[in-house]
């Protein structure tokens, strides 16, 4: 299985938010959206990403108001990608190497998607519900 096939029925909607936003913004967008992640852009070009372990990361032990904290101070630059064409297994690899549960795709220098985790899993258990139904099938006769 390809990331391309996950896009398919996933879709392509990447959430973004701007480097200057508070992480009060970005908890309260995360949250509109049921999201984990945000893409941190500036006219068009991805600068990085912030995530709920960020801001949980941002504010460990201290008592600091979300609305005095901006997203650039605190998001990921160091972006790990994937590639439509890429395979879900190696996909897999990549994510738990880089202990990544948000992955930005790029397709051709443009951003095709973003899949998490959670998509990659239940890519996984599709698949493997789809070779038990035909295994059985085949068994049976």
């Amino acid at each position: 299985m390809r990331v391309y096939e996950i896009l398919q029925r996933k879709g392509d909607k990447v959430y973004t938010i701007s480097p200057t936003a508070t992480l009060s913004n970005a908890v309260e967008q995360m949250v509109n959206l049921n999201c984990g992640s945000l893409l941190v852009t500036e006219l068009s070009s991805i600068l990085g990403i912030i995530t709920e372990r960020l801001i949980l990361t941002a504010i460990d032990g201290e008592t600091r108001n979300l609305k005095n904290l901006l997203v650039c101070d605190f998001m990921n630059r160091d972006l790990v990608t994937g590639s439509p064409s890429d395979d879900v297994s190696e996909i897999m690899g990549m994510m738990t190497n880089h202990r990544v549960r948000h992955l930005p795709i790029i397709d051709n220098g443009r951003l095709a998607g973003m899949i998490s985790v959670g998509d990659v899993v239940k890519a996984q258990l599709d698949l493997i519900a789809v070779e038990n139904h035909y295994l059985k099938a085949y068994i049976q006769g």
